[in-house]
């Protein structure tokens, strides 16, 4: 189906809980924006955490789902009881979703201390449940983020995680503004590690590494579309935007968002597709 583009509902989050369970509003918006999908984290689900409704809404709007994200501490060296309670309820929604990919993402800690002992934790636990998945058919995969906290944020640390992640079962979700944010060119990570990428989401940066509306900074996503397009990636681009004018109007930083990749990043895809072939 080639490249598909969608949002991320963590540009609600930003408001700091006043969007939570507002699925129903978030998809109107995300639809109204132009975008294909919405990629949800679960604690925006609400009502829509029964798998029916929830696919009787994205249908009303023609929208799909491409992913669901899945945040955890995951600090031991097992899942706790609840992470994998929370991770098990996951995969039974998308087991009526067989398309859908589940994004495993680790909530950053406050500094970095014992830093490999949570490297090899954080991989024993999203590697059990990326097994789980595979069980069922699911597709997972890993998204590093860039928090002063976070253990997997620099180069040397994505060399672990790779390296770590069960290639049998676990993708690896490069974001360009995290990748950027940990001082790494996202287009030459992304095509290193291209073999496992099974997901992409794109976010901007300033130059001083704010985040930034998408397209009003740095980060040259259009290469990264083109690159993307150029081997036939089959999968999505999901827009997270974290600037700072989403936490008083995410609705219209989205629909900000859309007119970009409708504009911009969207006409790379046949451009790119019909030089390829």
């Amino acid at each position: 189906m080639g490249v598909r583009i969608g949002c991320q509902t963590y540009t609600w989050q930003m408001s700091g809980g006043r969007y939570d369970g507002r699925r129903d509003h978030i998809i109107a918006v995300a639809a109204a924006a132009g975008f294909a999908g919405v990629e949800p984290e679960t604690r925006f689900l609400g009502a829509l955490v029964d798998p029916a409704r929830l696919a009787a809404r994205l249908a009303e709007f023609k929208l799909e789902l491409p992913a669901l994200t899945l945040v955890e501490d995951w600090r031991g060296p097992e899942e706790t009881d609840d992470e994998r309670r929370r991770a098990d309820a996951c995969l039974e929604l998308l087991g009526h979703f067989p398309r859908t990919l589940l994004n495993l993402c680790q909530m950053p800690g406050r500094d970095r201390s014992d830093l490999a002992e949570r490297q090899r934790n954080l991989l024993r636990c999203v590697n059990a449940i990326a097994a789980r998945a595979h069980d069922r058919g699911i597709r997972v995969g890993y998204h590093p983020n860039s928090p002063a906290g976070s253990v997997f944020r620099t180069a040397e640390d994505y060399e672990v995680l790779l390296t770590g992640l069960d290639e049998r079962y676990l993708g690896y979700i490069p974001d360009a503004g995290h990748i950027a944010k940990g001082g790494m060119d996202p287009l030459e990570i992304i095509r290193r590690y291209y073999a496992r990428v099974n997901h992409v989401h794109f976010k901007d940066i300033d130059a001083a590494g704010r985040w930034a509306a998408m397209g009003r900074g740095v980060i040259d996503d259009r290469a990264i579309t083109r690159f993307l397009v150029g081997q036939g990636y089959d999968g999505w681009i999901v827009v997270e935007d974290e600037c700072e004018a989403a936490v008083t109007d995410p609705d219209g930083v989205t629909m900000g968002d859309g007119d970009y990749v409708n504009t911009v990043l969207r006409p790379l895809l046949s451009a790119s597709r019909s030089r390829v072939v």
